[in-house]
């Protein structure tokens, strides 16, 4: 028997609580301002994009218990307002134009990236091998057996695991077994794993090098470790202080210090892991650009040389694409149940497919590949950069080029100041940082920016460097 009820009409849940607010003794009237304000908020916050279509004057009167002509009056007043558009056959839909046209295009400008994207720390994503990407993803979903889709060990998938242990040893020298390796949502949450597990294990204070990446320090802060700074110089990280400041854990980036460019010497690489075995402390490796190096050889990740107090953090953030959120830990035996509990708790495995897919890519060769191709053309970028430079704004010096996708530009110190620059920067469409954004700690920061060369697109690669050449070339 039927109730009266259809199943063909639109839903439209942002209107619930907007009609009530225009009850009470105004009853009509009342009820079509609520629903016309219902509509025009969930256009202006997005809720109900240009183009959406909205229900039926029938169908949301039934939904909401009001007489027809109250809708009727309300899409009549939001048309004549230019908020939506009704047209014969295709029913009422949120305008494309009209009075929300400010508000759209507010929000698509904040959205809108910078023209020429120097901001350090990013790679170069439309580059990603997308053909060979979908091709491993095609080959991975084929052979995957059922259960790889359904809850399985918050370590991740054992197949990845195992792929990303032999590339690690082979590839960065790390002793990686495949049950030690915890497959993360990129490098944010595996320091945050680790923090968390060291925390409840009586670490209170975790040293960090200074300058050093801010979000990091904010990770570590919201884990309950107060952050004390470690200088940074020529040869990396000076850990000789460590005994000094107190910590029972240090973050280092010991392969391409971020954002100096230094790598740690190798008497600063044993002095650590020494301090680390005589007190018992841990040393997080964040490994995070190194398989871009230009000018000398790699080198070897410094968990390769003792495991036991080396905790190994990698991702495809800088290799492949951020937006993949895949990283990994290499854990010392001791760490590795707490961080794994903890993993459960928060998030018990990343997207099983991504994961099947990486595992693909590597096995085949593929990601290999794309690491040697992009090696070659973040190297050209770089000489590309230098060279401007030195043609186009001598008075800059130019340094931590030996690795990674940035470089140090050191501003002459009567010029303007970097932030300065930065915001001169940004009102011609440049995005760069100065090299104060990651300063903390004593000591006064020089004057200078940090630029990335690894977004801008190759096709506007030359037009990107020449626009930022043109601003410096001014100081």
């Amino acid at each position: 028997m039927q109730d009266g009820q259809t199943t063909s009409g639109l839903d439209l849940l942002v209107l619930a609580t907007a009609v009530g607010e225009g009850g009470g003794g105004e009853g009509g009237r009342g009820r079509r301002a609520g629903i016309e304000s219902g509509i025009r908020e969930a256009i202006v916050d997005g809720r109900l994009p240009a183009g959406a279509r909205l229900p039926s004057t029938r169908a949301l009167a039934r939904d909401l218990g009001v007489a027809r002509s109250t809708v009727v009056d309300a899409y009549a007043q939001l048309v004549a307002e230019g908020w939506v558009a009704a047209a014969r056959g295709s029913g009422t839909r949120v305008a494309s134009g009209g009075a929300h046209v400010a508000v759209r295009a507010a929000r698509a400008q904040a959205l809108t990236p910078p023209r020429h994207d120097f901001r350090p720390g990013r790679p170069d994503v439309s580059s990603f091998p997308r053909s060979a990407w979908l091709a491993a993803a095609r080959r991975a979903l084929r052979h995957a057996p059922d259960e790889a889709l359904s809850y399985g060990d918050p370590r991740g998938d054992p197949g990845l695991r195992e792929e990303l242990a032999g590339y690690l040893g082979r590839a960065r020298g790390v002793r990686a077994h495949p049950d030690l390796v915890v497959v993360c949502g990129g490098f944010t949450q595996g320091l945050s794993l680790v923090g968390h597990v060291l925390r409840q294990q009586g670490v209170t204070a975790l040293g960090t090098e200074a300058p050093g990446v801010v979000h990091h320090r904010a990770v570590a802060a919201e884990a309950g470790l107060e952050v004390r700074p470690v200088p940074v110089d020529d040869d990396g990280a000076q850990v000789e202080r460590l005994d000094e400041l107190g910590v029972g854990a240090v973050l280092l980036t010991p392969a391409h210090q971020q954002p100096i460019g230094s790598s740690l010497s190798a008497a600063r690489r044993g002095w650590v892991l020494d301090w680390a075995r005589r007190t018992g402390s841990v040393v997080i490796e964040d490994d995070y650009d190194s398989e871009y190096r230009f000018d000398r050889a790699p080198l070897g990740a410094l968990q390769g040389r003792a495991p036991d107090v080396v905790v190994y953090a990698g991702t495809v953030s800088k290799t492949l694409a951020p937006g993949l959120r895949l990283g990994w830990l290499v854990l010392p035996p001791d760490l590795l149940d707490a961080v794994v509990r903890a993993k459960a708790r928060r998030d018990a495995q990343q997207g099983a497919l991504d994961q099947l897919a990486l595992a693909e890519l590597i096995r085949s060769g593929a990601f290999d590949r794309h690491v040697r191709r992009m090696r070659l053309r973040y190297r050209a970028r770089r000489d590309v950069l230098v060279a401007a430079l030195a043609e186009g704004a001598p008075q800059v010096r130019v340094t931590g080029l030996a690795a990674g996708l940035h470089a140090v530009v050191e501003l002459p110190a009567h010029g303007p100041a970097p932030s300065e620059m930065a915001a001169a920067a940004a009102a011609r469409g440049i995005a760069v940082h100065p090299l104060s954004r990651f300063w903390y700690g004593p000591g006064a920061c020089p004057p200078a920016l940090v630029v990335g060369y690894g977004t801008p697109p190759e096709h506007a690669y030359r037009r990107a460097v020449a626009a930022l050449v043109a601003l410096l070339g001014g100081t």
